[in-house]
């Protein structure tokens, strides 16, 4: 058999990921805020591109903006007409994507007359010459608090760079994060110093600043007050005995009896554990919700996407017309059509994003069409797949539209993978329960609790959700009642014996 070079011609099939495609489907998965700053960088590359008005989303109101879905009626969507449609439905495989899922509990109206009553909108202010601005205070943060103090308490010139520098480390709380050993060494001055700085630092108002752990900022507080003996200063070395509210225990160590323990705890529990959050400290952004679910008089469900989260950018055609007709080299006129094609890519992908978005919210309303009209015990148990299959999708596809996206419905506001959850067994074999639904009836047994008598340990609420339909083992009771924070029953005994 002769060996040599031939050619030879060969059919394959393979996925190419372009940048700009690998762009779009990261798009999917922004939120609103994220999305934002990614268009302020495009606008300040391209400079084809401009921002719109929020308002000229509205232009395309009845295509992409707003969709009808009844109760249990099939979707209909208009189909997307840009090349961009098809090529966002990619696996995970093929492009890396992060969802950071979170769930979110409230309380729940159960009956459609709260849910009309929620519905209604509430307006604050009035008048054309309402100005939110004008009832505005600023507010000195717990940084600008603690930097006054220090020009007046210390005067030596290093020593009050040092105590600029720990202000820095406190925490919005009013605690020290750091460590003494590598200050000083970052500084380059002895931990001795540092530490002499550190003290005179604790003794700032408000009281219980710069202390490195809970039972040192309550002993800061009771030392002020001359209240912090022996006794006391055993009880805050076992905090944990509080919380576990074993206090027989407790009153041995401390050499006290049960009646002057809980005369400590009560001066204990009216001292601040957190003395930083009384000052004004960075604000937290709201979350602005990407949908809004509104029900209609026929009983169905309006979907609206918050057009005024959506980013909107225009090409500038003027622009390019005056440059090109400058003319200029091949690199310039090479530029200018990468711009105006990286602009219209990214235009078409903002269109495909916000429809993506809309046909999954409507998808998770029909399924969860029960919920939005009955409260949470009416949740049924969803993943991502009954999703994807019902509209023709890839399952990483709706994970990428779900994380980070939030929808405002009646009942609250919720991240789009709260409708999303496992399934638990029916005890008498019919339509299985949503995980989120058990823990919401969980959540009311223990809530009927009223004293040690009616504790219930976690095979008692077993028994009692097989009395409901529901067929779950006491270890997943135990998680989930877990997960929502709440105690077990020998804690919970010992909470109403110590109010007792």
């Amino acid at each position: 058999m002769a060996l040599g070079p031939k050619l030879q011609q060969r059919q394959t099939q393979s996925l190419v990921m372009t940048p700009q495609l690998q762009q779009a489907i990261k798009l999917l998965q922004l939120s609103n805020i994220e999305l934002s700053a990614f268009i302020d960088e495009q606008l300040e590359t391209n400079p084809l591109l401009e921002r719109g008005n929020p308002e000229d989303n509205r232009r395309s109101e009845g295509e992409v903006v707003k969709d009808d879905v009844g109760p249990r009626e099939d979707l209909t969507l208009d189909q997307p007409t840009n090349e961009a449609s098809a090529s966002l439905d990619v696996p995970d495989h093929a492009v890396d994507s992060e969802a950071s899922p979170a769930e979110r509990m409230s309380e729940q109206p159960s009956d459609r007359l709260d849910r009309h009553r929620l519905g209604r909108d509430l307006s604050v202010g009035g008048g054309d010459d309402f100005n939110p601005t004008d009832n505005h205070a600023e507010v000195e943060s717990l940084s600008d608090i603690l930097t006054a103090q220090l020009g007046v308490s210390i005067k030596d010139e290093k020593n009050r760079l040092i105590g600029k520098y720990l202000i820095d480390q406190v925490d919005e709380n009013g605690y020290f994060r750091g460590a003494v050993d590598d200050v000083a060494q970052r500084l380059g001055v002895t931990p001795l110093r540092v530490q002499s700085v550190l003290s005179q630092l604790k003794s700032f108002e408000p009281t219980g600043v710069f202390a490195q752990n809970l039972p040192e900022c309550l002993s800061l507080q009771l030392k002020e007050q001359e209240k912090l003996d022996q006794a006391m200063q055993v009880i805050l070395d076992n905090l944990e005995m509080v919380a576990r509210h074993d206090l027989g225990k407790l009153a041995k160590l401390a050499d006290l009896s049960l009646e002057r323990l809980q005369d400590r705890l009560k001066l204990i529990r009216r001292l601040s554990p957190k003395p930083g959050l009384a000052y004004g400290g960075d604000m937290a952004a709201a979350v602005a919700p990407d949908v809004f679910v509104r029900e209609t008089p026929q009983g169905g469900w309006t979907l609206e996407l918050n057009t005024e989260t959506l980013p909107r950018v225009l090409i500038n055609n003027q622009y390019m017309t005056e440059v090109s007709k400058l003319g200029g080299n091949d690199s310039t006129k090479d530029f200018i059509n990468e711009c105006h094609q990286n602009a219209s890519w990214l235009i078409r992908s903002l269109d495909q994003r916000a429809r993506t978005i809309l046909k999954v919210s409507a998808e998770i309303v029909k399924q969860q069409d029960e919920f939005f009209a009955f409260g949470l015990d009416y949740m049924r148990p969803l993943n991502l797949k009954q999703v994807a299959d019902a509209i023709d999708m890839h399952e990483s596809t709706v994970s990428r539209v779900t994380s980070n996206k939030f929808m405002s419905c009646p009942r609250g506001m919720f991240e789009l993978k709260f409708f999303f959850s496992a399934s638990i067994p029916s005890a008498s074999g019919g339509e299985a329960y949503s995980a989120e639904a058990v823990r919401h009836k969980i959540k009311i047994l223990i809530g009927e609790e009223f004293d040690v008598k009616s504790v219930k340990s976690d095979d008692k609420l077993v028994s009692l959700l097989q009395d409901q339909g529901v067929d779950v083992a006491r270890r997943t009771v135990a998680k989930y009642r877990e997960s929502m924070g709440i105690p077990s029953s020998v804690q919970r005994r010992r909470q109403f014996k110590s109010r007792a």
